[in-house]
C-alpha cells in the first residue's frame, strides 16, 4: 500500500515536498516497483501456501488487493474524492478491516466472521481513522492553502472534538473485544487503557490551547502510543487468558 501511495501522490510530492527520499532521487520509483511486485508475490504465494490452493486466506487477500488497487486510481473519482477529505479518508481507511480479515484467515484457517472478529475489525479502522486525522490535524503556522487538512476545513475546535470522541469510542471497542473474547475485562489491562486514554486527552488539550508544530508532533507520538499500546494489551490480555 505504502509503494501504491508513493506512486498516486509522486507528482504532488515532488512539489510539496521536495526534501523526501524518494523525490530527492536517493530512491527511484522504479525500485519501489520492485519492492512492491516482490511483496505481492510473497503475500499471494504466502496465502495460497496455507491454503494448499486456493481458499480462505488466498480469496481474502485477493479482495484485499482489489482494494488497494483502487485506492491507487482513487477509485477513479479522484477529483471528487480530493474535494471531500473525509469521504476521502473513510474509502480509504476501509482497508483496514479487509487486512484483519485476511491476517485471521492466515492464522486460524476456517475462521468465521464472530463476533470478536467484527469487533477486531471496528477496532482496526476506527485507530487507522484517528491516526489519519492527526497526522492532519495542523496549526494555523503549518496549515497551508494547496494542501488541505481536517482543521483548514473544519477548524481546529471541531477536530479536537471529534477526535475526543474517537479515542474515547476506542477505548470503549477495546474493552468490548476483551470482553466479547474471554468475557470480563482485567484491571492489571485496565489500568494502561485508562492511563494512555487519560495521556492522550491532556495532549489533545494541550495542542488546543497551543496549536503548534512541537505540539502536533506531540500529537502524532502521543496518539501512535495510544494506539500501539491499546493493541498490545488487547493482545496481551486475550493470549494470558486462552493459555491460562
Amino acid at each position: 500500500m505504502r509503494v501504491f501511495d508513493e506512486h498516486k501522490d509522486y507528482l504532488i510530492d515532488c512539489e510539496h515536498h521536495p526534501q523526501r527520499v524518494l523525490q530527492r532521487g536517493l530512491i527511484t520509483l522504479k525500485h519501489l516497483k520492485f519492492v512492491g511486485a516482490g511483496c505481492i508475490a510473497l503475500q499471494l504465494f504466502a496465502s495460497m501456501a496455507i491454503d494448499g490452493g486456493i481458499a480462505g486466506a488466498t480469496l481474502a487477500w485477493v479482495l484485499l488487493f482489489a482494494w488497494t488497487c483502487l485506492m491507487g486510481k482513487e477509485f477513479f473519482i479522484g477529483q471528487w474524492l480530493n474535494q471531500y477529505l473525509t469521504c476521502y479518508a473513510i474509502s480509504h481507511m476501509l482497508v483496514m478491516p479487509l487486512i484483519i480479515w485476511w491476517l485471521a484467515n492466515i492464522a486460524v484457517p476456517g475462521v468465521t466472521l464472530s463476533a470478536p472478529m467484527q469487533i477486531l475489525m471496528l477496532l482496526s479502522f476506527t485507530a487507522g481513522f484517528i491516526f489519519e486525522i492527526t497526522r492532519k490535524f495542523k496549526g494555523p503556522d503549518e496549515d497551508r492553502q494547496e494542501i488541505p487538512t481536517y482543521s483548514s476545513i473544519y477548524g481546529i475546535k471541531t477536530i479536537f472534538i471529534i477526535l475526543i470522541i474517537l479515542i474515547s469510542v476506542m477505548l470503549l471497542i477495546q474493552l468490548g473485544l476483551i470482553m466479547a473474547t474471554i468475557g470480563n475485562v482485567p484491571f492489571l489491562s485496565l489500568i494502561p487503557l485508562v492511563i494512555f486514554y487519560i495521556l492522550t486527552l491532556y495532549q489533545l488539550v494541550t495542542f488546543l490551547h497551543h496549536p503548534c508544530i512541537r505540539n502536533r508532533k506531540r500529537n502524532e507520538a502521543i496518539v501512535g502510543l495510544y494506539l500501539a499500546v491499546g493493541y498490545l494489551v488487547c493482545a496481551i490480555t486475550i493470549f494470558t487468558a486462552v493459555i491460562v
